[in-house]
Protein backbone atom coordinates (compact mmCIF):
# COMPACT_ATOMS: atom_id res chain seq x y z
CA UNK A 1 0.00 0.00 0.00
CA UNK A 2 1.20 3.54 -0.76
CA UNK A 3 2.99 5.03 2.27
CA UNK A 4 1.07 8.30 1.97
CA UNK A 5 -2.20 6.37 1.96
CA UNK A 6 -1.17 4.46 5.10
CA UNK A 7 -0.21 7.70 6.83
CA UNK A 8 -3.51 9.32 5.84
CA UNK A 9 -5.45 6.36 7.19
CA UNK A 10 -3.51 6.52 10.46
CA UNK A 11 -4.20 10.23 10.85
CA UNK A 12 -7.89 9.65 10.12
CA UNK A 13 -8.13 6.89 12.74
CA UNK A 14 -6.31 9.03 15.29
CA UNK A 15 -8.76 11.83 14.65
CA UNK A 16 -11.72 9.52 15.07
CA UNK A 17 -10.28 8.19 18.34
CA UNK A 18 -9.62 11.65 19.74
CA UNK A 19 -13.16 12.83 18.92
CA UNK A 20 -14.94 9.62 19.91
CA UNK A 21 -17.75 9.93 22.44
CA UNK A 22 -17.71 7.56 25.40
CA UNK A 23 -19.36 9.74 28.04
CA UNK A 24 -22.29 10.61 25.78
CA UNK A 25 -23.89 9.24 22.62
CA UNK A 26 -21.60 8.66 19.64
CA UNK A 27 -22.63 9.28 16.03
CA UNK A 28 -24.15 5.87 15.48
CA UNK A 29 -26.07 6.08 18.75
CA UNK A 30 -27.40 9.53 17.83
CA UNK A 31 -28.61 8.07 14.54
CA UNK A 32 -30.33 5.23 16.41
CA UNK A 33 -31.81 7.72 18.87
CA UNK A 34 -33.26 9.80 16.02
CA UNK A 35 -35.00 6.70 14.69
CA UNK A 36 -36.26 5.79 18.15
CA UNK A 37 -37.68 9.28 18.70
CA UNK A 38 -39.65 8.95 15.50
CA UNK A 39 -40.93 5.46 16.22
CA UNK A 40 -41.37 5.22 19.99
CA UNK A 41 -43.83 7.43 21.89
CA UNK A 42 -42.11 7.02 25.26
CA UNK A 43 -38.70 8.02 23.91
CA UNK A 44 -40.24 10.90 21.97
CA UNK A 45 -41.79 12.14 25.21
CA UNK A 46 -38.34 12.44 26.77
CA UNK A 47 -36.97 14.20 23.71
CA UNK A 48 -39.83 16.69 23.68
CA UNK A 49 -39.04 17.57 27.31
CA UNK A 50 -35.41 18.21 26.34
CA UNK A 51 -36.57 20.24 23.35
CA UNK A 52 -38.81 22.36 25.57
CA UNK A 53 -35.93 22.95 27.99
CA UNK A 54 -33.58 23.85 25.14
CA UNK A 55 -36.09 26.28 23.65
CA UNK A 56 -36.52 27.98 27.00
CA UNK A 57 -32.73 28.20 27.44
CA UNK A 58 -32.43 30.03 24.12
CA UNK A 59 -34.11 33.01 25.77
CA UNK A 60 -32.12 32.85 29.01
CA UNK A 61 -28.62 33.88 30.02
CA UNK A 62 -25.98 31.66 31.62
CA UNK A 63 -25.72 31.96 35.39
CA UNK A 64 -22.22 30.68 36.28
CA UNK A 65 -20.88 30.98 39.81
CA UNK A 66 -17.33 31.86 40.90
CA UNK A 67 -16.91 28.57 42.78
CA UNK A 68 -19.35 25.70 43.21
CA UNK A 69 -20.07 25.37 46.94
CA UNK A 70 -22.53 22.79 48.16
CA UNK A 71 -20.60 20.13 50.06
CA UNK A 72 -20.76 20.41 53.85
CA UNK A 73 -23.32 23.21 53.83
CA UNK A 74 -26.80 22.96 55.30
CA UNK A 75 -29.90 23.63 53.25
CA UNK A 76 -30.63 27.34 53.39
CA UNK A 77 -26.99 28.42 53.53
CA UNK A 78 -26.64 31.39 51.11
CA UNK A 79 -23.60 29.85 49.38
CA UNK A 80 -25.41 26.58 48.83
CA UNK A 81 -28.52 28.37 47.57
CA UNK A 82 -26.47 30.43 45.10
CA UNK A 83 -24.79 27.26 43.85
CA UNK A 84 -28.09 25.43 43.46
CA UNK A 85 -29.47 28.30 41.40
CA UNK A 86 -26.35 28.39 39.19
CA UNK A 87 -26.40 24.63 38.66
CA UNK A 88 -29.77 24.92 36.96
CA UNK A 89 -27.59 25.67 33.92
CA UNK A 90 -26.38 22.06 33.76
CA UNK A 91 -29.58 20.43 32.43
CA UNK A 92 -29.98 23.41 30.07
CA UNK A 93 -26.53 22.75 28.62
CA UNK A 94 -27.34 19.08 28.13
CA UNK A 95 -30.71 19.84 26.53
CA UNK A 96 -29.19 22.38 24.13
CA UNK A 97 -26.42 19.97 23.15
CA UNK A 98 -28.72 16.98 22.67
CA UNK A 99 -31.31 18.88 20.66
CA UNK A 100 -28.58 20.27 18.40
CA UNK A 101 -27.27 16.75 17.72
CA UNK A 102 -30.77 15.52 16.93
CA UNK A 103 -32.08 18.32 14.72
CA UNK A 104 -28.87 20.05 13.57
CA UNK A 105 -30.13 23.58 14.19
CA UNK A 106 -27.02 25.63 14.98
CA UNK A 107 -28.87 28.09 17.19
CA UNK A 108 -28.80 25.37 19.88
CA UNK A 109 -25.09 24.81 19.32
CA UNK A 110 -24.33 28.54 19.59
CA UNK A 111 -26.31 28.83 22.82
CA UNK A 112 -24.65 25.76 24.35
CA UNK A 113 -21.23 27.24 23.55
CA UNK A 114 -22.33 30.51 25.16
CA UNK A 115 -23.13 28.61 28.35
CA UNK A 116 -19.85 26.70 28.26
CA UNK A 117 -17.78 29.85 27.71
CA UNK A 118 -19.54 31.63 30.56
CA UNK A 119 -18.76 28.82 32.99
CA UNK A 120 -15.23 28.24 31.69
CA UNK A 121 -14.28 31.89 32.09
CA UNK A 122 -15.95 32.56 35.44
CA UNK A 123 -16.02 29.36 37.48
CA UNK A 124 -12.81 28.37 39.25
CA UNK A 125 -12.51 24.63 40.09
CA UNK A 126 -11.90 23.87 43.76
CA UNK A 127 -11.01 20.17 43.58
CA UNK A 128 -13.97 19.14 45.74
CA UNK A 129 -15.58 16.08 44.09
CA UNK A 130 -18.89 16.50 45.91
CA UNK A 131 -19.17 19.93 44.33
CA UNK A 132 -17.82 18.86 40.94
CA UNK A 133 -20.10 15.83 40.69
CA UNK A 134 -22.84 18.31 39.78
CA UNK A 135 -21.10 18.88 36.42
CA UNK A 136 -22.21 15.51 35.00
CA UNK A 137 -24.78 16.86 32.57
CA UNK A 138 -22.44 19.58 31.31
CA UNK A 139 -19.67 17.05 30.64
CA UNK A 140 -22.12 14.85 28.74
CA UNK A 141 -23.29 17.88 26.78
CA UNK A 142 -19.73 18.87 25.96
CA UNK A 143 -18.92 15.35 24.80
CA UNK A 144 -21.90 15.50 22.45
CA UNK A 145 -20.87 18.71 20.68
CA UNK A 146 -17.09 18.95 21.22
CA UNK A 147 -16.28 18.29 17.56
CA UNK A 148 -18.48 21.25 16.61
CA UNK A 149 -16.75 23.72 18.96
CA UNK A 150 -13.98 25.49 17.08
CA UNK A 151 -10.99 27.79 17.58
CA UNK A 152 -10.46 29.76 20.77
CA UNK A 153 -13.81 28.65 22.18
CA UNK A 154 -12.70 25.03 21.97
CA UNK A 155 -9.37 25.80 23.63
CA UNK A 156 -10.88 27.77 26.54
CA UNK A 157 -13.56 25.19 27.30
CA UNK A 158 -11.22 22.21 27.00
CA UNK A 159 -8.68 23.85 29.31
CA UNK A 160 -11.38 24.46 31.92
CA UNK A 161 -12.28 20.78 31.87
CA UNK A 162 -8.61 19.79 32.05
CA UNK A 163 -8.03 22.01 35.10
CA UNK A 164 -11.15 20.61 36.76
CA UNK A 165 -9.89 17.05 36.29
CA UNK A 166 -6.30 17.76 37.32
CA UNK A 167 -7.33 19.64 40.44
CA UNK A 168 -9.40 16.66 41.54
CA UNK A 169 -6.10 14.78 41.69
CA UNK A 170 -3.93 17.45 43.36
CA UNK A 171 -6.38 19.13 45.77
CA UNK A 172 -6.09 18.66 49.53
CA UNK A 173 -9.20 16.47 49.57
CA UNK A 174 -7.24 13.73 47.80
CA UNK A 175 -4.66 13.40 50.59
CA UNK A 176 -4.19 9.67 51.41
CA UNK A 177 -4.40 10.56 55.10
CA UNK A 178 -7.94 11.85 54.71
CA UNK A 179 -11.07 9.72 54.58
CA UNK A 180 -12.09 11.73 51.51
CA UNK A 181 -9.49 9.81 49.51
CA UNK A 182 -11.23 6.53 50.35
CA UNK A 183 -14.96 7.09 50.80
CA UNK A 184 -17.74 8.26 48.48
CA UNK A 185 -15.76 11.43 47.75
CA UNK A 186 -13.22 9.35 45.87
CA UNK A 187 -15.94 7.51 43.95
CA UNK A 188 -17.25 10.86 42.70
CA UNK A 189 -13.69 12.08 42.09
CA UNK A 190 -12.89 9.10 39.87
CA UNK A 191 -16.17 9.42 37.98
CA UNK A 192 -15.57 13.10 37.20
CA UNK A 193 -11.95 12.45 36.20
CA UNK A 194 -12.99 9.56 33.96
CA UNK A 195 -15.81 11.46 32.27
CA UNK A 196 -13.51 14.42 31.59
CA UNK A 197 -10.57 12.21 30.56
CA UNK A 198 -12.36 10.59 27.64
CA UNK A 199 -14.28 13.73 26.74
CA UNK A 200 -11.09 15.76 26.21
CA UNK A 201 -8.89 12.75 25.33
CA UNK A 202 -6.38 13.30 28.15
CA UNK A 203 -4.10 10.28 28.64
CA UNK A 204 -2.95 11.24 32.15
CA UNK A 205 -6.51 11.55 33.40
CA UNK A 206 -7.49 8.30 31.68
CA UNK A 207 -4.72 6.37 33.38
CA UNK A 208 -5.53 7.91 36.74
CA UNK A 209 -9.20 6.96 36.44
CA UNK A 210 -8.43 3.31 35.63
CA UNK A 211 -5.73 2.79 38.24
CA UNK A 212 -7.64 4.82 40.79
CA UNK A 213 -10.74 2.70 40.26
CA UNK A 214 -8.83 -0.51 40.93
CA UNK A 215 -7.30 0.91 44.12
CA UNK A 216 -10.63 2.31 45.23
CA UNK A 217 -12.27 -1.11 45.21
CA UNK A 218 -9.64 -2.23 47.72
CA UNK A 219 -10.24 0.54 50.26
CA UNK A 220 -13.87 1.48 49.74
CA UNK A 221 -15.89 -1.69 49.22
CA UNK A 222 -16.12 -4.73 51.48
CA UNK A 223 -15.87 -8.38 50.48
CA UNK A 224 -19.43 -8.97 51.73
CA UNK A 225 -20.67 -6.23 49.38
CA UNK A 226 -21.11 -3.45 51.92
CA UNK A 227 -18.95 -0.30 51.93
CA UNK A 228 -16.94 1.85 54.31
CA UNK A 229 -19.51 4.59 53.71
CA UNK A 230 -22.29 2.37 55.03
CA UNK A 231 -20.07 1.46 57.96
CA UNK A 232 -19.23 5.09 58.73
CA UNK A 233 -22.66 6.65 58.15
CA UNK A 234 -24.94 3.70 58.98
CA UNK A 235 -26.98 4.78 55.98
CA UNK A 236 -27.84 3.03 52.74
CA UNK A 237 -28.13 6.53 51.31
CA UNK A 238 -24.33 6.71 51.29
CA UNK A 239 -23.86 3.21 49.94
CA UNK A 240 -26.07 4.32 47.04
CA UNK A 241 -24.13 7.58 46.77
CA UNK A 242 -20.98 5.47 46.48
CA UNK A 243 -22.28 3.11 43.82
CA UNK A 244 -23.91 5.62 41.48
CA UNK A 245 -20.65 7.33 40.42
CA UNK A 246 -18.77 4.03 40.31
CA UNK A 247 -21.30 2.49 37.92
CA UNK A 248 -21.28 5.63 35.75
CA UNK A 249 -17.51 5.32 35.54
CA UNK A 250 -17.80 1.61 34.72
CA UNK A 251 -20.08 2.48 31.79
CA UNK A 252 -17.55 4.99 30.42
CA UNK A 253 -14.71 2.50 30.89
CA UNK A 254 -16.64 -0.30 29.21
CA UNK A 255 -17.35 1.89 26.20
CA UNK A 256 -13.84 3.35 26.02
CA UNK A 257 -11.68 0.31 26.81
CA UNK A 258 -13.99 -2.64 26.08
CA UNK A 259 -13.26 -3.90 29.61
CA UNK A 260 -15.97 -4.82 32.11
CA UNK A 261 -14.94 -3.05 35.29
CA UNK A 262 -18.43 -3.48 36.74
CA UNK A 263 -17.71 -7.15 37.46
CA UNK A 264 -13.96 -6.63 37.94
CA UNK A 265 -12.95 -8.25 41.25
CA UNK A 266 -10.12 -6.85 43.37
CA UNK A 267 -7.53 -9.08 45.08
CA UNK A 268 -9.53 -8.74 48.31
CA UNK A 269 -12.70 -10.02 46.62
CA UNK A 270 -14.55 -6.73 46.28
CA UNK A 271 -16.44 -5.54 43.20
CA UNK A 272 -19.08 -3.04 42.17
CA UNK A 273 -21.29 -5.91 41.06
CA UNK A 274 -21.09 -7.58 44.48
CA UNK A 275 -21.96 -4.27 46.21
CA UNK A 276 -25.01 -3.80 43.97
CA UNK A 277 -26.13 -7.33 44.83
CA UNK A 278 -25.69 -6.52 48.54
CA UNK A 279 -27.94 -3.46 48.16
CA UNK A 280 -30.62 -5.23 46.11
CA UNK A 281 -32.80 -6.67 48.94
CA UNK A 282 -33.06 -3.19 50.49
CA UNK A 283 -34.30 -1.78 47.18
CA UNK A 284 -36.83 -4.57 46.65
CA UNK A 285 -38.06 -4.19 50.25
CA UNK A 286 -36.98 -7.66 51.32
CA UNK A 287 -34.80 -6.00 53.96
CA UNK A 288 -35.20 -2.69 55.80
CA UNK A 289 -32.78 -0.34 57.50
CA UNK A 290 -33.15 2.64 59.85
CA UNK A 291 -30.88 5.35 58.46
CA UNK A 292 -28.08 7.20 60.33
CA UNK A 293 -28.87 5.69 63.73
CA UNK A 294 -25.22 4.98 64.48
CA UNK A 295 -23.57 7.48 62.13
CA UNK A 296 -20.08 8.56 63.14
CA UNK A 297 -20.40 11.86 61.26
CA UNK A 298 -21.62 14.95 63.11
CA UNK A 299 -22.87 16.59 59.90
CA UNK A 300 -25.57 13.91 59.65
CA UNK A 301 -26.99 15.04 62.99
CA UNK A 302 -26.81 18.68 61.92
CA UNK A 303 -28.83 17.95 58.79
CA UNK A 304 -31.41 16.05 60.84
CA UNK A 305 -31.66 18.99 63.22
CA UNK A 306 -32.12 21.26 60.20
CA UNK A 307 -35.13 19.11 59.21
CA UNK A 308 -33.67 18.27 55.80
CA UNK A 309 -35.71 15.74 53.88
CA UNK A 310 -34.26 12.23 53.73
CA UNK A 311 -31.86 12.72 56.64
CA UNK A 312 -34.04 12.01 59.67
CA UNK A 313 -32.19 9.82 62.17
CA UNK A 314 -33.69 6.32 62.26
CA UNK A 315 -36.08 6.86 59.33
CA UNK A 316 -36.45 3.73 57.18
CA UNK A 317 -34.56 3.66 53.91
CA UNK A 318 -36.88 4.40 51.00
CA UNK A 319 -36.37 1.69 48.34
CA UNK A 320 -37.03 4.23 45.58
CA UNK A 321 -33.85 6.04 46.60
CA UNK A 322 -31.89 3.01 45.42
CA UNK A 323 -33.64 2.60 42.07
CA UNK A 324 -31.12 4.73 40.18
CA UNK A 325 -28.41 2.22 41.08
CA UNK A 326 -30.45 -0.50 39.38
CA UNK A 327 -31.19 1.67 36.36
CA UNK A 328 -27.46 2.35 35.94
CA UNK A 329 -26.50 -1.27 36.58
CA UNK A 330 -29.06 -2.35 33.97
CA UNK A 331 -26.52 -1.26 31.37
CA UNK A 332 -24.59 -4.39 32.38
CA UNK A 333 -27.52 -6.54 33.54
CA UNK A 334 -30.73 -5.60 31.68
CA UNK A 335 -32.86 -7.68 34.08
CA UNK A 336 -32.39 -4.95 36.70
CA UNK A 337 -34.69 -2.76 34.61
CA UNK A 338 -37.64 -5.01 35.42
CA UNK A 339 -36.76 -4.90 39.12
CA UNK A 340 -36.55 -1.11 39.03
CA UNK A 341 -39.94 -0.89 37.31
CA UNK A 342 -41.53 -3.03 40.00
CA UNK A 343 -40.13 -0.81 42.75
CA UNK A 344 -41.34 2.29 40.92
CA UNK A 345 -44.72 0.72 40.24
CA UNK A 346 -44.65 1.44 36.52
CA UNK A 347 -45.09 -0.60 33.37
CA UNK A 348 -43.36 1.97 31.16
CA UNK A 349 -40.63 0.41 29.01
CA UNK A 350 -38.34 3.36 29.77
CA UNK A 351 -38.92 4.66 33.30
CA UNK A 352 -35.99 7.08 33.02
CA UNK A 353 -33.70 8.69 30.46
CA UNK A 354 -30.97 6.40 31.80
CA UNK A 355 -32.94 3.40 30.54
CA UNK A 356 -33.14 5.02 27.09
CA UNK A 357 -29.40 5.73 27.20
CA UNK A 358 -28.65 2.15 28.19
CA UNK A 359 -30.47 0.78 25.17
CA UNK A 360 -28.88 3.20 22.72
CA UNK A 361 -25.38 2.64 24.12
CA UNK A 362 -25.64 -1.15 24.36
CA UNK A 363 -26.62 -1.31 20.71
Amino acid sequence: MNKKLILSAFVLLAGISSNAQYTSFNRKEISNLKSAINSNAEIKKYYVSFQNAANAALNESPNPIDTIRSEGLLQGDPKKTATQNALKDMPKIYALSLVYKINGDKKYLAKAIEYFKAWATKTTPNGDPIDDTNLDRAIEGYDLIKEDIKGSDAAVIKEWWRKTGELEITAKYNNPERMTSKNNWNAHRLKIIGEIAWSINDEHLKQYAIEGFKKHLEVNLKADGSSIDFEERDALHYHVYDLEPLIKLCIVLRRATNTDYYSFTSPSGTSVEKSVTWLLPYVTGEKTHGEYTNSKVEFDRKRAANNEGGFKIGAPFDPKHGVNVLLLAAYFHPAFLDTAKKVLGTDEAYPSWQSVSNEMMRN
